[in-house]
């Protein structure tokens, strides 16, 4: 995430329990960059549901996304993706440690993610706990202020070194 608490992108809206094998499947663990990362991202749902991630930048899921293993890779495969922006109704507790310890911004509301469409434009900003989904407001907790300033450096190597981490 670059130096800012605002995103937009276009949702891709996924459901229920999206576990890490699905994300990122352990067939491509040896795979480290990021950017190649990106090319299984999804992969057992399809070439043109990653192609919509890629193109909208913005995930919206409901319950449980990330659960299974603690891989990192299912969240660097989405940086190396250009995603920037997760939104959902739960994050397994390791999927969002890994996503703010990467620098992916991750925000557990389950209105808002329920409010939010396939294709829809989604606009927020982290610090003030607000959102727009199709042009409609929403509101939501806003993410406390040691995650924001790991967010806003790009993740937890950066926010402790100054340097940019791996996936950078």
């Amino acid at each position: 995430m670059s130096a800012t608490v605002q995103c937009e992108g276009t949702a891709t809206v996924l459901g229920d329990d999206v576990d890490t094998d699905i994300i990122f499947p352990a067939r491509y663990l040896a795979v480290l960059r990021p950017q190649d990362q990106a090319r299984h991202l999804f992969e057992p749902l399809g070439e043109p549901l990653r192609h919509q991630v890629i193109a909208g930048g913005v995930i919206a899921a409901g319950w449980n996304f990330g659960c299974g293993s603690s891989r990192e890779h299912a969240v660097t495969a989405m940086l190396g993706a250009g995603v920037r922006l997760v939104v959902a109704k739960s994050f397994s507790r390791i999927f969002f440690r890994n996503a703010v310890n990467n620098g992916l911004a991750v925000v557990m509301d389950e209105a808002l993610a329920g409010a939010v469409r396939d294709g829809d434009v989604v606009r927020i900003d982290l610090r003030a706990g607000s959102a727009s989904v199709a042009g409609v407001a929403h509101a939501f907790p806003p993410l406390p202020p040691q995650v924001l300033e790991i967010l806003v450096a790009g993740g937890l190597w950066a926010a402790t070194t100054g340097q940019p981490g791996a996936s950078a």
